[in-house]
């Protein structure tokens, strides 16, 4: 009977076995947690060895996505030209291309012009023809 007690109290101690208490092994090397700093840093470095300078008083960068505009106010523009490299950093906003159409027009070259206007005519074509298949299903 005192060995099925020993056992059971055995049991019963085993299953409330503390971890990390007193005398345990300590921890060899202490973790080290990276935060955001670190990878900031790492890319300013390897900006840097690109060759990236800074170029100042720019007010807005819109970067034109399908139909949506990625719209950065007063970011931070850098920029290799021998690497082919732009970067631009600040909060970025979503916009639909229909909303910020009347103000980016005048930021727009030649050849988006042109495309822009191919795109409202093929637009407009393709109302009128619903318009008129919509007239062709009601007579």
């Amino acid at each position: 009977m005192d060995g099925e007690m020993d056992r059971e109290k055995l049991m019963k101690m085993a299953g409330a076995v503390r971890t990390g208490g007193k005398g345990s092994m300590r921890r060899k090397k202490k973790a080290v947690h990276k935060t955001t700093t670190t990878d900031d840093k790492r890319l300013q470095s390897t900006l840097k060895r690109i060759g990236v300078n800074a170029i100042p008083a720019i007010e807005e960068v819109n970067i034109f996505k399908d139909d949506v505009v990625i719209q950065f106010v007063n970011p931070k523009v850098q920029a290799s030209i021998a690497a082919n490299t732009w970067v631009v950093s600040g909060s970025p906003q979503m916009k639909k291309l229909q909303d910020m159409l009347p103000t980016i027009i005048s930021q727009l070259g030649m050849f988006l012009l042109s495309n822009m206007t191919s795109w409202l005519l093929s637009g407009i074509q393709r109302i009128s023809l619903l318009i008129l298949e919509v007239l062709v299903l009601i007579t």
